[in-house]
C-alpha cells in the first residue's frame, strides 16, 4: 500500500477516484469513450486510443487529426515508448527561410507530417485487444450529431477568430456562426466524421497513402507548401527505449530526444543532489531548488535537443550521475542565476491516460503545438494540421536547424515512474513549456512530500517564463514570493496567460487497484470502474 498522504489542502472541487480499470482525460466525454472501450472488455491502450481520437472531435483547439502523438505502455513486463512525431518535407531546407529570424508559426511552412493517426494503428496493432474500428464510434457519433461545447475550450477557442478567421476553410470548419461557439453550445463537423470513418476502415492507411494523403498533398500545392505525398506515404512511427533518471526511491522514465522529456530528467538528477526532501513543502528553499535545476535542464536541453540524427552529443551523457552531480554544484541557495537558453511556448496539447486490472498502463499525449496549429485545414475533410516545424530553429550551426525530412525539438512529453522495475505512476502535465516543470513539480510534491495525486495536481504551480522571469499561481504565500525575489528571482506575477498546464496522473496503489487524478484547470475528469 503507498505512503501517499490523504490531506486535500487546496481549494479543489475534485476527489481522486479508484477503481481496477481507469482513464484520466481533459475533456469528459473523452474519458468515458475510453471508459466504454474498458467496458467492452478492451484494455487501457483501447482506451487510450478511443480518447485519443475524441479528443480531436470534442477538444479540436489543442489537438486533431493533424497532431503528433507520444506514448510510454506498460504492457504488464515492460515499459514501451512510441515517437509517432512526423518530419519535415523532404524539400525543405535553411534557404527557404532565408531573411527570416524565427520559423513561422502559421500556414504550410510551419507543418511537418502529423504522426497522430500512425500512433493509434501502431499502438492498436500491438497492443490492443478490440477492433479497430470500434475505437472510433464514440468520435464519428460527437462529429456527426454534435456535443456541447466544454467551457474551459470554450475559452481557449474564443482566440481562434482573431488568429485564424481570415482563412477561409479554417472559419468554414471552426467558426461555423462566424465566430467561435460559445460553451453550451453545440458543434458538429460532419466533414470530420467521413474522414474519421475513412481512416477507421483503412487503419490509418487512408491518411498516408489513399484518399486523404492525396487531399493534403494537394491543398499543400495549392496553397503554396511543399508537402508531398511521397512525405505522408514515407512517414513512420518508431518504437523507441525510454530514457530515465532514479529519483530517490523511484526511477522516473521519458521519451528521448527529439522530445524534451530529457529537461525534466536533467532538473530532477540535479535535485536528487540537494535531497530537498529535507526542506518543508512550499518552503522557499525547496521551490528555488526546483526553479534553479529547472533553469539548467531548460539550458542544456534547448542547446542540444534535436532529431537524434542530428544531435552532437549522446543525450544518455546528459544524464551521467558526474555530470548531473556537476550541475547541482552550480547552484547557489542564496542567489538565482539567469542561464542563457530559455524554452518555447507550446499552447495546445492533449494529455490522457488509462490503467487496466491486467496491469497495462499508458501514458499518451499528442498535440497541435499553437492553438490550432498552422491554421491550416484541408478543404472537405475536418482536418487541421499542427504547426511543430515551427519547433526548428534558423542557426546553421544548431543540431535543431530547419531541414527535409528532419523531426523537430518537441515539447510534449508523457511521463511514466517505476519502483524497483514495476511500473507505479503515469503521468503528465499538458500544456506550454510547463510540461517539463510539471513534471519536476509532480514527482517532487509526490514522492518527496507524499502527496496524493489529486492534492498534487490542485497545489499552486509556479513557472519559469520563456525569458527566464517566474510566474506563481494564485494560492502561494506572498512572503515566499518575496522571498524568492530576495535571492535574485526575477518575478513576473501570478497568471501568465498560457496558464500552468493541466496534469492527468494515474498511481497503483496495489496489484489490483489505482488512484487517478484530474487537473480542475481543465474540463476533464478520471473515471474508472
Amino acid at each position: 500500500m503507498s505512503q501517499l498522504t490523504w490531506e486535500f489542502p487546496y481549494p479543489s472541487q475534485r476527489m481522486p477516484v479508484f477503481a481496477k480499470n481507469i482513464i484520466a482525460a481533459s475533456q469528459p466525454l473523452a474519458a468515458q469513450a475510453g471508459l466504454g472501450m474498458m467496458i467492452k472488455g478492451g484494455n487501457a491502450v483501447d482506451a487510450v486510443i478511443a480518447a485519443a481520437i475524441t479528443l480531436t472531435v470534442v477538444e479540436p483547439v489543442s489537438n486533431g487529426l493533424g497532431s503528433d502523438a507520444f506514448a510510454l505502455v506498460w504492457d504488464s513486463k515492460k515499459l514501451n515508448g512510441l515517437n509517432s512525431s512526423g518530419r519535415s518535407p523532404k524539400k525543405w531546407n535553411i534557404n527557404r527561410f532565408a531573411g527570416m529570424t524565427a520559423m513561422p508559426s502559421k500556414g504550410w511552412d510551419s507543418v511537418t507530417v502529423p504522426g497522430a493517426v500512425k500512433a493509434w494503428a501502431k499502438l492498436s496493432e500491438k497492443f490492443g485487444i478490440l477492433d479497430f474500428e470500434d475505437l472510433f464510434k464514440p468520435a464519428i457519433e460527437y462529429a456527426q450529431n454534435g456535443f456541447i461545447v466544454s467551457p474551459i475550450i470554450a475559452k481557449s477557442w474564443a482566440d481562434a477568430p482573431g488568429e485564424f478567421g481570415h482563412m477561409p476553410e479554417f472559419a468554414k470548419t471552426f467558426l461555423p456562426r462566424g465566430r467561435a461557439p460559445l460553451a453550451g453550445e453545440i458543434f458538429s463537423c460532419p466533414d470530420l466524421a467521413r474522414t474519421l470513418e475513412q481512416i477507421a476502415e483503412s487503419k490509418g492507411e487512408s491518411f498516408y497513402k489513399g484518399k486523404i494523403a492525396e487531399k493534403i498533398a494537394d491543398c499543400a500545392k495549392k496553397q503554396g507548401g511543399v508537402m508531398t505525398e511521397d512525405d505522408l506515404a514515407k512517414h513512420k512511427s518508431d518504437w523507441v527505449e525510454p530514457i530515465s533518471t532514479q529519483y530517490n526511491q523511484v526511477r522516473v522514465h521519458e521519451i528521448p530526444p527529439n522530445g524534451q522529456g530529457l529537461a525534466a530528467l536533467i532538473a530532477l538528477g540535479i535535485l536528487r543532489f540537494h535531497e530537498i526532501q529535507n526542506y518543508d513543502l512550499d518552503s522557499c528553499s525547496s521551490i528555488h531548488l526546483q526553479i534553479e535545476a529547472m533553469k539548467i535542464g531548460f539550458s542544456i536541453a534547448h542547446e542540444h535537443i534535436s532529431d537524434p540524427a542530428s544531435m552532437k552529443i549522446d543525450y544518455n551523457k546528459l544524464l551521467d550521475d558526474n555530470f548531473l552531480e556537476q550541475k547541482a554544484k552550480l547552484i547557489d541557495i542564496k542567489k538565482a542565476s539567469i542561464p542563457g537558453s530559455f524554452p518555447k511556448p507550446d499552447h495546445g496539447t492533449v494529455y490522457l491516460t488509462a490503467a487496466d486490472k491486467t496491469g497495462i498502463m499508458v501514458s499518451y499525449i499528442q498535440s497541435n503545438y499553437a492553438g490550432f496549429g498552422s491554421g491550416v485545414v484541408i478543404p472537405g475533410t475536418g482536418i487541421s494540421l499542427q504547426n511543430r516545424g515551427s519547433g526548428f530553429c534558423l542557426d546553421k550551426n544548431h543540431p535543431n536547424c530547419a531541414a527535409g525530412n528532419k523531426r523537430p525539438y518537441h515539447t510534449i512529453i508523457p511521463g511514466f515512474v517505476t519502483r524497483d522495475g514495476y511500473p507505479l505512476m503515469s503521468f503528465g502535465v499538458m500544456g506550454a513549456h510547463m510540461q517539463p516543470q510539471g513534471h519536476v513539480q509532480m514527482i517532487t510534491r509526490i514522492f518527496d512530500y507524499q502527496q496524493n495525486p489529486q492534492a498534487a495536481s490542485d497545489a499552486p504551480r509556479w513557472h519559469v517564463c520563456e525569458n527566464g522571469t517566474l510566474a506563481f499561481e494564485k494560492g502561494f504565500d506572498k512572503n515566499l514570493i518575496q522571498e524568492l525575489e530576495n535571492l535574485g528571482h526575477r518575478i513576473l506575477g501570478q497568471e501568465p496567460l498560457w496558464g500552468y498546464g493541466g496534469a492527468q496522473i494515474i498511481y497503483k496503489l496495489s496489484q489490483d487497484f489505482y488512484c487517478a487524478a484530474s487537473d480542475h484547470r481543465k474540463d476533464g475528469q478520471a473515471v474508472g470502474f
